[in-house]
């Protein structure tokens, strides 16, 4: 049996049960193992697939109230990162971006982390609200990370969990969406990937409703200690797959 096979699932399972646990997480997760492995393309389009099947389930699981004023800026500045993401994906050094992020994840986040007395995040409101979404739009057209900057963002605006969660997963469904057409529209999606989109398809149903099911249980504190913890646990994926590449690359 080919290898590739357990790989893509391993990835789609710790993924989906970090994505039902927390609202995001999917393609930083996933591509901490298929980045390894895997055709770059062929994980970036896996990872977006994943996520969004995720978002469905959670929506169906977890049917949560969200604000639309909260929401909405988010959504705007989302909508309208994704394609300039599309766009760059060609041309941007993604090794040194992906580098660049996980340094400032795996730094910042362990930081908020421990100094649990950081008033919350006030300023810039609404407009501020749009640039995280549209940064998040930005990396999702870069391969599906959607949404760890919107989720960071609301961390340190110390909205409550189900506000946060509310916020993040209708966002993540939106957007996701979107990329997913916007692969599709440029081509990224070819019918040898079929089998393998079919396979991160049934790989992530259990464990998505586990990680939801799990969520419901714990406390605002904890949450926002998983949440940073795993923002941290990203970055320090995303340096690790980003460093090799940039070794290979610069190093000699």
């Amino acid at each position: 049996m080919d290898p590739a096979i357990w790989i893509i699932a391993l990835g789609a399972v710790l993924a989906g049960f970090v994505q039902g646990l927390s609202g995001f997480g999917f393609g930083l997760t996933a591509l901490s193992v298929w980045a390894w492995a895997l055709d770059p393309q062929l994980a970036a389009v896996l990872s977006v697939f994943g996520g969004l099947t995720g978002q469905v389930i959670a929506a169906f699981s977890m049917r949560r109230g969200f604000n639309w004023a909260l929401l909405l800026p988010f959504l705007v500045g989302g909508l309208v990162g994704i394609p300039l993401g599309v766009v760059l994906l060609p041309a941007l050094n993604v090794a040194l971006f992906k580098l660049m992020l996980g340094l400032f994840l795996a730094v910042w986040c362990p930081l908020a982390l421990f100094a649990r007395n950081l008033p919350p995040v006030t300023f810039g409101g609404r407009i501020a609200d749009g640039v995280m979404g549209l940064i998040g739009g930005v990396m999702g057209g870069l391969g599906g990370f959607t949404g760890a900057v919107p989720t960071l963002w609301c961390t340190l605006r110390r909205m409550d969990k189900d506000t946060q969660r509310a916020i993040i997963q209708n966002f993540n469904l939106a957007t996701l969406t979107a990329t997913m057409a916007a692969y599709l529209f440029s081509g990224m999606v070819t019918v040898d990937m079929l089998p393998s989109l079919g396979l991160v398809a049934l790989a992530v149903l259990v464990p998505v409703l586990v990680g939801a099911r799990l969520y419901i249980g714990i406390s605002e504190t904890r949450f926002r200690q998983i949440v940073l913890g795993l923002l941290t646990l990203s970055g320090i994926a995303l340096v690790a797959s980003a460093a090799p590449e940039l070794l290979g690359r610069y190093g000699g």
